[in-house]
């Protein structure tokens, strides 16, 4: 296993490690799984990084890489949603997108279609996310209002996404 896939690796196991440092009830257990959740985008930048520049880049990677990025932001929106910082419909409608996402890569993948490989809006996406999550986190006045425009945002970049699938994979 490579250095960039190992990285990705890491992100998926930080993701319990979140999980059960945020619901804990010790002093600063927020500002340490707001770390966590720090080392995880450090990695995700990492992982990409590296893979590119020397090389490294793997199917599995190129798999498991969008997948790690999923299932840490959808565990950060179960934590916010199960703590009251945001609402249902906001949970509701990230859980869609993002399960909607996993569960058509997958199936697209092992039907042998192209996916579209990640791009500036789907990278800008994850990153308004790791800025979103401190600020619905410390309860911020504004912060469930910023998560939404973020939620909106991106299900613009899954209707590019989509966009992009359909012209790579209309000559197969």
């Amino acid at each position: 296993m490579n250095l960039p896939n190992a990285l990705t690796v890491f992100r998926i196991v930080l993701i319990p490690l979140y999980l059960y440092v945020f619901f804990q009830s010790f002093p600063y257990h927020v500002e340490i799984a707001l770390g966590i959740l720090i080392l995880a985008g450090i990695t995700d930048i990492l992982d990409g990084y590296i893979a590119r520049k020397h090389k490294l880049v793997t199917t599995f990677g190129i798999m498991m890489d969008p997948l790690a990025d999923k299932l840490m932001m959808m565990a950060v929106i179960a934590s916010l949603f199960l703590t009251e910082r945001i609402s249902i419909w906001a949970a509701l409608f990230f859980f869609a997108r993002d399960a909607g996402m996993i569960i058509a890569a997958g199936f697209f993948h092992f039907r042998g279609k192209k996916t579209v490989p990640a791009n500036a809006f789907g990278k800008l996406t994850t990153v308004l996310f790791y800025i979103a999550f401190p600020l619905v986190m410390y309860r911020y006045q504004y912060g469930e209002l910023i998560l939404w425009s973020v939620i909106a945002f991106s299900f613009v970049t899954t209707a590019i996404y989509l966009v992009k699938f359909r012209l790579l994979n209309r000559a197969m």
